[in-house]
This record gives C-alpha cells, sequence and structure tokens, in this order.
C-alpha cells in the first residue's frame, strides 16, 4: 500500500477487513497526539492519548497493533503491549 504524501513519513498502516488506517503518534503538552487517516490520508480523528503503563519512549522503535481506534490505541515496544487511552478527542 503507498502511503499517502499528506501524512508524516513515520505513519503506520494497520491493515483490517475492509477498513485499514494510518496512524500516527507524537508528543504534546504532556500527552502523546495520535491521529488516525484513511487510505487516501484523509484525517479521521486526533486526540490527545495517556499511555498505560507509563515506560512507553516514543525515540524508540513501535508498532501500532489491534485494538487501535479512535478512543484506545495499542503498541507494542520490546515485547510489551502499551495502551493509550484518550484524553481529549477531535473528529472531522
Amino acid at each position: 500500500m503507498e502511503q499517502p504524501k499528506n501524512i508524516s513519513k513515520t505513519a503506520q498502516l494497520i491493515e483490517g477487513i475492509g477498513a485499514s488506517s494510518w496512524f500516527t503518534i507524537c508528543l504534546e503538552k504532556g500527552f502523546y497526539r495520535i491521529q488516525r487517516f484513511s487510505l487516501q490520508g484523509e484525517i479521521e480523528c486526533s486526540g490527545l492519548f495517556r499511555s498505560e503503563p507509563q515506560g512507553f519512549d516514543i525515540n524508540f522503535e513501535y508498532k501500532f497493533t489491534y485494538l487501535s481506534h479512535c478512543k484506545e490505541c495499542s503498541i507494542i515496544q520490546n515485547k510489551k503491549t502499551f495502551k493509550f487511552y484518550a484524553v481529549e478527542r477531535r473528529e472531522p
């Protein structure tokens, strides 16, 4: 799948049955800004998230995985699964 040019080169694709999406994450205001984009690069939702457990390091390799959507995301880093929960959410 070719990545749309309008989203970050660090975006990761989670492929699903009938509903695949691109995800990005960055630090913002002491939280993590996670955005979800359609396959065509249209923003589907954006929000600030907190992680559980603590200890996720955005500077090290990570992989978005299932279950990830606009209210909750899962990321694997160093064989550990971090859950991210929305504290503030916007939808287009």
